[in-house]
C-alpha cells in the first residue's frame, strides 16, 4: 500500500429487519435522510433492496468508527456515499463534514467491505493515511 499507514478501523453489523422497519415506518423521509440519490437508485435496482440499504447503513457506521467521530455535529449520513465499481467492489465518496474530517486526519484512502444475508448486514472500513515519512517532514 505504498507506505500508507492505518489511521483507523471500523466495523458494524445491523439487522436488515431494523432497516426494513425504518423504511416502513418513515418511508421516503428516512431513505432521503440517510442515502444519496445514487445509493437509493442502486439499492432499489437490487432484488433484495433492504439488504443493500442495510449494508450501506453498516458501511456508514463503520466509516464513522474508522474516522473516530461517531455522529458528531457537522457530519450527516449523506456526507458518505457508498459506490460500487463494475465488478461490485464498494468505495466511498466523502463530502461536507465527513470530507473535512477525512482531510483533517490525512486519510488518503478508505477501504470498505460489505456483506449481507437475509437477516444481517455487516461492513468493515479501513482508513489509510499518507506515508509516515511524508507526514514527519
Amino acid at each position: 500500500m505504498d507506505g500508507m499507514h492505518v489511521v483507523g478501523i471500523g466495523t458494524d453489523i445491523t439487522e436488515c429487519l431494523r432497516i426494513a422497519k425504518m423504511i416502513d415506518l418513515h418511508g421516503e423521509l428516512f431513505i432521503n435522510r440517510v442515502y444519496t440519490d445514487l445509493e437509493i437508485e442502486y439499492c432499489r435496482e437490487r432484488k433484495a433492496a433492504t439488504q443493500h440499504f442495510a449494508g450501506r447503513w453498516a458501511a456508514k457506521e463503520a466509516i464513522l468508527k474508522a474516522i473516530g467521530t461517531g455522529w458528531v455535529k457537522g457530519i450527516s449520513w449523506r456526507d458518505m456515499e457508498i459506490r460500487n465499481d463494475r465488478s461490485g467492489k464498494p468505495s466511498v465518496r466523502f463530502r461536507g463534514g465527513a470530507k473535512d474530517r477525512v482531510e483533517q486526519l490525512g486519510i488518503g484512502r478508505m477501504l470498505i467491505s460489505i456483506s449481507h444475508c437475509r437477516s444481517h448486514a455487516t461492513a468493515y472500513a479501513l482508513a489509510l493515511g499518507a506515508p509516515r515519512d511524508l507526514i514527519d517532514e
